[in-house]
């Protein structure tokens, strides 16, 4: 018996299955995240014909381009503040506002869905509705005399696009908010008014310092997110408005005077601006679960 056990084979390793899950959504990732990436990345460093070049990247420093840029910062930092505070508000009013709880599920399904509504679809809806012609602009002008252009409000604008920003970016921020209110422990508020503190107080003093590294981090979220949204501002604005996702399609949509090339510059340089917003997030929300866990 023991010879027999001696001259037994070892067991054959399998292979996990469990890791045969995980291949469909790392070829999808290699595929249309990190090939394109590198494509990007690579093509922002040549000539068209193929040579090793730093002028792409040194065009992106030019007056009009710099101009685009900083625009795109501007309205992705006004939606992104606008989207934190509508949110934060309406998230609030949900987890300690004493609604009914069936209201939460609904809204979570909805901002789940609206939060990846953009792109023509979005840009549709809101011209559709606050176009020139657009239903509540007509509406408005026809009941109550109240012309938005004569107020200031034009769609193909930059507050046109940050209102138009905030029909994704609200939603996002419920989304990542709610989860962040509800680790909000029960016994730190019975605590504080134990101790004498006011609704306020606490507030400041308890709840705020402790939500603060997910609000940054979901605010740093908010910016990217809207920076890198190409789809809306081109099928929105077309060419109206100079920001980067509008000068990145004359780039590259092949004609006489576009340069690809400048192109994955422009692209390139996007990468990188949303890039570090996301490591931002990444940070605060690592520092965030400390005390929400």
């Amino acid at each position: 018996m023991s010879s027999a056990h001696t001259g037994a084979r070892p067991p054959a390793r399998r292979l996990p299955l469990h890791w045969l899950g995980v291949l469909p959504f790392a070829a999808f990732v290699f595929l249309f995240l990190i090939l394109p990436t590198m494509k990007i990345v690579v093509g922002a460093f040549q000539t068209p014909d193929g040579s090793f070049t730093f002028d792409n990247v040194i065009g992106l420093f030019t007056p009009s381009i710099l101009s685009a840029y900083w625009i795109s910062i501007k309205i992705s930092i006004a939606s992104a503040l606008l989207g934190c505070l509508i949110g934060f508000a309406i998230a609030s009013a949900v987890v300690f506002g004493g609604l009914p709880k069936w209201i939460r599920g609904p809204l979570l399904t909805f901002s789940g869905v609206a939060s990846n509504f953009a792109g023509v679809p979005l840009a549709f809806a809101f011209l559709a509705t606050l176009g020139p012609v657009g239903i509540l602009t007509v509406f408005l002008r026809s009941n109550f005399g109240l012309d938005l252009r004569l107020l200031g409000f034009n769609l193909l604008s930059f507050w046109g696009l940050t209102v138009t920003y905030l029909f994704f970016q609200i939603p996002l921020m419920i989304l990542i908010i709610t989860p962040a209110l509800d680790g909000l422990k029960r016994e730190w508020r019975e605590a504080a008014e134990i101790l004498g503190a006011t609704g306020l107080q606490y507030w400041r003093m308890v709840a705020f310092p402790i939500l603060l590294p997910s609000l940054l981090g979901t605010l740093a979220l908010l910016f990217a997110n809207a920076f890198g949204a190409v789809a809306t501002a081109i099928a929105l604005t077309g060419s109206s408005l100079s920001i980067v996702p509008i000068l990145l399609f004359a780039q590259i949509r092949g004609d006489v005077l576009g340069n690809p090339h400048l192109g994955y510059a422009l692209a390139f340089g996007m990468i990188v601006v949303t890039g570090i917003a996301n490591a931002i997030y990444i940070w605060l929300r690592a520092r965030s679960e400390r005390w929400l866990k």
